[in-house]
């Protein structure tokens, strides 16, 4: 059979590239963005009690209605706004099912979407597989801030919709109160629906805010915020995420879900309704990640790498440009292969690949393997 390709220009992600390269040399993984440590066991065993007392078969489309209040109580509780659980909230297979189906609901053949680069790799193929153009706004190393004048020019009739990330993985920026008010500015008096993927929102340092869209009236007005429970309880196999926004948009929303994944594993859900119960167990994550990052950037200031440490995520961008003029795909092989040590190169979240010399790693490690990736770091 012959075929055209909706995604002729794809083919195997850069994670699975140096996943693979990493395990084929032995070589320490600080490049996929997972924790290599237990999620707390009372989750684990809250998810086996959920399926031994018989939550087994399908919950309601949207989500169980327990885990439902429990998201819409914890936006009281962080950002004193509400969601009407009943019609307001969707539970998700991971956040990243939640950008497809948003994407796949709204835009049609010919309608544009602008994202920030370096952006999450998964934007951009779910637009262009419904027909849409993505528009790129290029963020500049080291600091990665927004020009919202650029932005202001790239806004035009075609415009369906905007995509922001924050904190944003690759680069552990995020995004202020006046970059908020900014987008605010630029959106309202529009029809443009604002995606903000939101996953890391509680992974945030040095006493910042994270400023969430809903936390805005006119863009929670036309907002739909992304999260993810993988990210903030260590268990991104679960692929468990939800999605958040007014009711006339969450309809849209779940015209789609509710034919590609219908409902999410349902003892989880119950377990995470439960687990929700005590704050705690989000709101203390941010100085859990943030004595990672500063034991990782402790153990190394002595490097040749410069650094500029993430505001957010479990991601550190480390600039190597002191070190060699290599092309970042090639310095990350060489990395992984000769030094045992693997990362991401950002050129490949850039527009054109643009290489600033510049590697990512994931800091959501144990300090043991922190420490060894610090000794390999310090002599190169």
């Amino acid at each position: 059979m012959k075929h055209t390709s909706k995604l002729p220009d794809v083919g195997t992600t850069i994670f699975t590239v140096m996943g693979a390269l990493a395990n084929q040399h032995e070589a320490l993984n600080l490049s996929q963005g997972f924790p290599n440590f237990k999620s707390d066991q009372k989750l684990m065993d809250l998810v086996s009690h959920a399926m031994n007392s018989g939550y087994n078969q399908y919950s309601p489309m949207a989500g169980s209605m327990e885990l439902r209040v429990a998201i819409a109580n914890k936006f009281e509780h962080l950002y004193h706004t509400s969601y009407n659980p009943d019609s307001e909230i969707t539970v998700t297979a991971g956040a990243t099912q939640a950008i497809y189906t948003i994407i796949s609901a709204f835009i049609r053949p010919n309608d544009e979407v602008i994202i920030f680069r370096p952006a999450y790799d998964c934007y951009e193929p779910a637009i262009e597989l419904n027909g849409g153009k993505t528009i790129s706004i290029q963020l500049e190393a080291p600091n990665y801030s927004v020009d919202w004048n650029e932005v202001a020019q790239k806004i035009n009739s075609k415009t369906k919709m905007v995509i922001i990330n924050t904190p944003q993985n690759p680069s552990g920026t995020v995004f202020s109160k006046d970059d908020m008010l900014k987008l605010q500015e630029l959106l309202k008096g529009t029809n443009i629906i604002l995606l903000s993927d939101e996953v890391y929102e509680h992974i945030i340092f040095d006493s910042e805010q994270h400023q969430s869209a809903c936390l805005f009236s006119d863009l929670k007005s036309r907002s739909f915020v992304v999260a993810s429970f993988g990210k903030t309880f260590h268990n991104t196999g679960w692929k468990v995420g939800y999605c958040c926004a007014p009711k006339e948009l969450m309809q849209e929303f779940q015209k789609v879900h509710q034919f590609n994944v219908f409902s999410v594993h349902h003892p989880t859900q119950k377990a995470l309704a439960d687990y929700l119960q005590e704050p705690n167990h989000y709101l203390e994550l941010s100085d859990f990640y943030q004595r990672k990052r500063n034991l990782f950037l402790s153990l190394i200031k002595d490097s040749r790498f410069k650094i500029n440490p993430a505001k957010g995520t479990y991601f550190q961008v480390l600039d190597y440009s002191e070190i060699t003029d290599e092309h970042d795909l090639d310095f990350a092989k060489r990395l992984t292969i000769e030094y045992k040590i693997a990362s991401i190169p950002m050129s490949v979240f850039n527009e054109n690949n643009l290489d600033n010399k510049v590697l990512r790693f994931c800091f959501a490690k144990t300090d043991d393997t922190l420490k060894q990736a610090a000794d390999i770091l310090n002599n190169i």
